[in-house]
């Protein structure tokens, strides 16, 4: 019988096996609101059964192994403990979501309730420090806060941009060796998330996890210095970029060929109408530092890597898959010139669409449980077709999606998803 890591390699050589490979939690995951929902309405738990909360910031809960062996997933994650906010997975205690949702969350997560009724989260859970995120009453996510000094252009330091970057720890070495091995073990195709490479983006550029970060650290801010600021950004890039070649040469002979694809950058350069920056800053500052990691993953490694980044990238496709990248995410249909068809015909013997599944901004929430049959039908039809397809939705499932919907959605990709 073909395994999931045999699976996800045909569909990255191109080629068709048994069934189009799925993703739940390897890349795309899913809030914890509709993981509980999920996992009620599929009777995995007694009502009340809490949910992990893996990623505080995204909200994104569990995808446990009961769950992704009865929806037939067939990638896992490989990451350290370590959170964006800046606290590790460990400590696990009580929380309860604005949507009711039973909770364990890590122990540096805040879950004391401002006056407002807000939720305030501190980098590395200490509360003597400025908070970093907030959660409005009622929300579902996270904002982070801008905690940006005023920029003084003559004592602007890259060095201060690069202070969340750094010598990957002993401790976590180990950890992804021993994780690597037990999860090699499942039959699953590994998904290394190691962090570190995805140059310019807004949730490293926040500094979620440092108490006082220094240089360019609100958003807008960055944007702003991808024109305006053009040497510091590139000099910026250039010294991470050896900071995460030096991890990479040590996380490689630790993890081996047990992990199948490594995801190397969130950023996103897409918005809904069309790119964020111009092709021209695309190949300025980023495609040199893409072209580096990618060449030094396939010069040493097995591994085949990952590009998430959402909106309409269309403009600048050539130039990304120029870059090396093997497989791009999440695919956002939904946006200018990102149509399926379109995509396929000209991409489609270049690189592994890892998305485009279901459109999680409308018909997955909005949609009824027929709308999501046959989009996935469809998707699976146009995107399956010779390979070089993982079915996932088009970035996290959101919050208030409704359980009938969700049923649907892995229903319908366990009918559909045979070549």
């Amino acid at each position: 019988m073909i395994t999931s890591r045999e699976r996800l390699q045909a569909a990255l050589e191109h080629r068709e096996a048994d069934r189009i490979p799925l993703d739940l939690g390897g890349i795309s995951g899913m809030h914890i609101d509709s993981v509980y929902k999920l996992r009620q309405a599929l009777r995995l738990d007694p009502p009340g059964t809490p949910v992990k909360l893996l990623d505080p910031f995204l909200q994104l809960g569990e995808i446990g192994p009961d769950l992704i062996d009865l929806l037939g997933v067939d990638v896992v994650p490989l990451r350290t403990l370590n959170t964006r906010l800046g606290f590790r997975n460990a400590g696990w205690k009580s929380w309860t979501t604005f949507s009711g949702t039973p909770a364990l969350v890590p122990a540096g997560f805040n879950t004391e309730p401002e006056p407002n009724g807000s939720i305030m989260q501190f980098p590395g859970g200490d509360k003597t420090a400025a908070p970093c995120a907030v959660m409005p009453y009622g929300g579902f996510y996270f904002d982070a806060l801008t905690r940006q000094d005023p920029i003084d252009e003559a004592q602007l330091r890259v060095e201060d941009n690069l202070e969340e970057f750094g010598p990957i720890s002993d401790d976590d070495l180990a950890y992804l060796a021993s994780e690597s091995v037990r999860l090699e073990a499942t039959g699953k195709a590994v998904v290394g998330v190691f962090g570190g490479t995805g140059f310019g983006d807004s949730l490293v550029t926040a500094g979620l996890d440092l108490k006082h970060p220094k240089g360019v650290r609100a958003i807008d801010e960055m944007y702003v210095s991808l024109v305006q600021r053009t040497d510091y950004m590139y000099d910026l890039f250039d010294r991470q970029c050896e900071i995460a070649l030096r991890n990479l040469e040590k996380i490689a002979p630790v993890v081996g060929d047990r992990v199948a694809v490594i995801y190397l950058t969130g950023t996103d350069f897409g918005a809904q109408n069309g790119p964020l920056i111009s092709p021209k800053t695309y190949r300025t500052l980023f495609k040199p530092f893409h072209i580096k990691i990618n060449e030094w993953v396939h010069a040493h490694t097995t591994w085949k890597t990952l590009m998430h980044s959402c909106g309409s990238i269309v403009q600048i496709l050539d130039d990304i898959l120029d870059s090396g990248f093997d497989c791009v995410n999440p695919l956002q249909t939904s946006a200018a010139g990102m149509d399926p068809v379109a995509l396929k015909t000209r991409y489609g013997s270049r690189v592994t669409f890892w998305g485009g599944g279901i459109d999680t901004q409308r018909v997955l929430p909005f949609g009824t449980p027929g709308e999501i049959r046959e989009m996935v039908r469809e998707r699976m039809r146009i995107f399956g077709a010779g390979g070089g397809f993982v079915f996932t939705s088009i970035h996290h499932v959101q919050a208030g999606v409704p359980t009938e919907n969700l049923l649907a959605l892995y229903e319908a990709v366990r009918d559909y998803r045979r070549y």
